[in-house]
């Protein structure tokens, strides 16, 4: 049909852990598809994220943005700088919580689990709060502490102390000690923005499951570690719950996502108010996914690998769940662990790995580049093949 206009094609991945960002997967899918649909095919480009690590990288290059430098502290109260973005219209700001107490900044020594601290991410939400921004998109993950938020409460001016009056101990050591919350000094603005909290793990704050037992030994933590780290985000919940008449601690024990960053939502939600949400959820809504994919013909996404997890809130759910019934869907990984079937039942119309044969994991993370482009060209050169080509050439998302 010579008349008919261009395809518009919607490419929207997440990073490709260790191998690639989520901008650079985007860029090679998308070549890949004007391979297979011509160089007049509309490219939309939208780098995605979980909520997790690139995130703020995924949010920046979508937006447009560049990357805005802080002096901050890490986990340990050690000076460093740190990256945040402001959207264009000046009104949300982006923290990658890591920035401020990640894993990473910390490991040159012994890791510290009762010690380290989410200071550091506060310092950087007091910068965004100075600049007039009116919503804070709070994405956590890879934190080095286990301290409920009170490290970031901190930062914007909240006391929190033991029954002596004196200040509890930074860190998930002193949680257990704490007796009041001072919200005196709070920061002015701290309550009257939206924060958005991105979790990308379902555990609650406390037990087996919970943020000291699950992550707790990724951060140095032994068994009496977990218990005391444990122990104090229970008394934490209490004294927080107690703040608030309609508040149950018991609903803050067990709330999922909760146990994320070491129990970090739980202070932003008991003071501030704030939402949490899945990570995906909170980056498709920022740079405005849903709108583009009602314009597609074609969708491709992806990550390092297609499994089931992928389709319970990662960035592979969310493109699937927005996804018009009638576009086809291609998901480009490192490797793909679903059945043809279950990717059938998940509305994929086709799943594509890197490997073209028997390949390495070095060897797939040195080329990852040139192997997404190769793929995203063979997967929607078989689509037009199938007669699976875009639906404004009146063909359907299923042969």
């Amino acid at each position: 049909m010579p008349d008919s206009p261009p395809p518009v094609i919607v490419v929207a991945p997440d990073s490709f852990k260790g191998s690639i960002s989520a901008a650079g997967a985007a860029a090679a899918m998308a070549r890949g598809a004007r391979f297979a649909f011509g160089p007049d095919a509309e490219m939309i480009e939208i780098p995605m994220a979980d909520g997790g690590e690139g995130t703020l990288d995924a949010l920046l290059a979508a937006w447009g943005r560049p990357p805005l430098l802080v002096p901050a502290t890490d986990a340990l109260g050690r000076a460093k700088t740190a990256r945040y973005g402001i959207s264009a219209d000046g009104r949300t700001g982006i923290i990658e919580a890591a920035e401020g107490n990640g894993l990473p900044d910390v490991s040159d020594v012994p890791l510290q689990p009762l010690r380290a601290d989410s200071y550091g991410v506060g310092t950087i939400a007091r910068g965004l709060l100075d600049q007039g921004v009116e919503e804070i998109l709070l994405c956590i993950g890879g934190s080095a502490s286990t301290d409920g938020g009170t490290g970031l409460l901190s930062a914007l001016g909240v006391r929190f102390l033991e029954a002596g009056g004196a200040p509890a101990a930074p860190g998930g050591g002193g949680l257990a000690k704490i007796s009041t919350v001072d919200a005196s000094g709070l920061h002015p603005r701290a309550t009257a923005v939206k924060w958005r909290v991105a979790v990308d793990v379902a555990n609650p704050l406390c037990g087996s499951h919970g943020a000291a037992a699950v992550f707790g030994p990724q951060k140095g933590a032994g068994p009496e570690d977990v218990a005391l780290l444990d122990a104090g985000l229970a008394n934490l919940a209490r004294v927080l719950a107690a703040l608030r008449p309609d508040a149950d601690p018991d609903t803050y024990l067990a709330t999922p996502g909760f146990g994320a960053a070491g129990g970090l939502p739980l202070a932003l939600v008991a003071l501030l108010g704030a939402e949490t949400v899945p990570g995906a959820e909170l980056v498709a809504d920022a740079v405005g996914l849903q709108s583009a994919l009602a314009r597609a013909d074609v969708i491709l996404t992806g990550e390092g690998c297609l499994d089931t997890q992928s389709l319970g809130g990662k960035v592979v759910d969310a493109v699937r769940r927005l996804a018009p019934a009638a576009s086809p869907l291609v998901v480009v990984a490192g490797t793909v662990r679903l059945s043809a079937a279950e990717c059938r039942d998940a509305g994929i119309t086709t799943a594509v790995s890197l490997a073209r044969g028997p390949a390495t994991l070095e060897e797939l993370t040195e080329d990852a580049e040139l192997l997404i482009e190769d793929a995203a060209a063979r997967a929607c050169s078989g689509l037009a093949a199938a007669g699976q080509a875009p639906r404004r050439f009146g063909l359907a998302k299923h042969a």
